[in-house]
């Protein structure tokens, strides 16, 4: 099995965690080795309870070898054909480091009534610094909340620059689904 070295999580996703439920079932897409998905279980006051989806078969097996308890799931989003999460949601759906506009809709509808989605990701202007450069992976000024469906509320939301742990322009928002909103899914 590759190494694969575990960036540090993002302190600013750490902070959102305080406003989640305790026994909260998160889905972390595009989980990479894991950063956010270890530093939530390491919460274990908490009692979260954690599903890491990557495309990265390898990245997934060192997670689950070093986190039994982090239940993982190998998926392309961009190239798999069946959505294996159609009749799911989850109290948080957790976003770093990844843009697939196609299925963002679908992320937000994961989201189960009065459950979290959390997003951070590279912006425009994000060339200056490094990858990613190309437009279709680069978050426009104010997407996010404008992409959101009528039943959330965004509750944070910055577009910019950052420093740590190098320099990057990122947008992140969290927002709250509706406690209302009619669910006919399964939540886990």
């Amino acid at each position: 099995m590759k190494a694969h070295p575990v960036p540090t999580p993002s302190a600013w996703v750490i902070d959102q965690a305080r406003h989640w439920p305790d026994g909260a079932s998160i889905i972390d897409f595009a989980a990479g080795t894991g950063r956010h998905s270890r530093a939530l279980m390491a919460m274990q006051d908490r009692k979260f309870r954690v599903l890491a989806v990557d495309r990265d078969a390898d990245a997934l097996a060192a997670l689950k070898a070093a986190c039994p308890k982090i239940q993982t799931r190998c998926q392309d989003l961009e190239t798999d054909q069946a959505w294996h999460f159609a009749d799911r949601q989850f109290t948080v759906v957790l976003v770093t480091n990844y843009l697939f506009r196609p299925k963002l809709a679908m992320l937000f509808d994961l989201v189960a009534p009065g459950g979290f989605i959390v997003y951070e990701t590279f912006a425009s202007g994000n060339a200056a610094f490094g990858r990613p450069r190309n437009p279709d992976f680069l978050l426009r000024p104010g997407e996010l909340p404008a992409s959101l469906p009528v039943d959330f509320t965004p509750s944070d939301y910055f577009h910019g620059r950052i420093d740590r742990p190098d320099p990057a322009m990122i947008q992140r928002m969290a927002a709250r689904r509706d406690s209302a909103s009619p669910t006919p899914m399964q939540t886990v």
